[in-house]
């Protein structure tokens, strides 16, 4: 239970130093500068608090349901303290599909958000360091070692990649009409259900940015690999959605 409070504590720290940043650089900067920044920051928060949430579930050992709590607050967390940030480098290659960024924007901020992404790994790390929890210290004294994420093949793992990210943007196409408040639970809500789904095979991750950040480190898989499932199977779930929203919906 002491693991559990300290990562609490954690992810609350992570939040609020995030959070502090976002509030100064919104009365600093202005246009592109800040929407840079806000996805740095924010990409940063969400692989810190995922690093802590993925160690805590892999060696603390909780039960389902206290595991999928603490996914589900701190996704609404995140839901609203991200205000208009993705996160994602999906979101940025949609943007250039449908015409509302360019592809030197789209790439700066893929190149952030991956940048971010290992910025958080390093930070989670030097967390970990200072032996907060017993937890943290078991993890230090085996040298911060990943261990194989994946709970099925290579294949299997992408195709759960691709099915998740496909469902989260079916949600987000009509999630829209909600009143906010709404909004983010429901999201939280469907994002915590195909982690339940989908995280004994894959770690459902449906991001790039993240999976960069808590996965590709782990053992067990080459980089190739790692690249084939968490990059290419969200990428083809996002661009099978756009596909056929364009093309047989509208």
């Amino acid at each position: 239970m002491t693991d559990l409070w300290v990562s609490v504590g954690v992810l609350a720290a992570a939040v609020l130093l995030c959070e502090a940043v976002r509030r100064a650089a919104a009365r600093l900067l202005r246009g592109v500068y800040w929407i840079y920044l806000l996805e740095a920051v924010s990409t940063f928060q969400l692989c810190c608090c995922t690093q802590e949430l993925k160690l805590l579930g892999e060696t603390a050992r909780l039960d389902p349901s206290t595991s999928l709590t603490l996914t589900y607050v701190i996704t609404v967390v995140h839901l609203a303290t991200f205000r208009e940030a993705a996160c994602n480098p999906g979101a940025a290659l949609e943007s250039v599909c449908r015409g509302t960024a360019s592809g030197g924007a789209a790439a700066l901020l893929i190149v952030l958000q991956l940048g971010a992404a290992v910025a958080a790994r390093s930070f989670a790390a030097s967390v970990w360091s200072l032996g907060l929890s017993d937890m943290h210290l078991r993890h230090q004294k085996f040298g911060f070692r990943c261990l194989d994420p994946l709970g099925g093949t290579v294949l299997e793992a992408a195709a759960v990649e691709l099915a998740c990210a496909f469902a989260l943007q079916a949600v987000a196409m009509h999630v829209h009409r909600l009143e906010e408040k709404l909004r983010v639970h429901l999201f939280a809500a469907v994002i915590t259900a195909l982690v339940y789904a989908g995280g004994n095979i894959s770690g459902a991750v449906f991001n790039p940015a993240l999976a960069f950040s808590i996965q590709f480190p782990c053992s067990g898989h080459t980089y190739l690999e790692y690249c084939f499932i968490y990059w290419l199977g969200p990428v083809l779930g996002n661009s099978c959605f756009c596909f056929i929203s364009d093309y047989f919906v509208a």
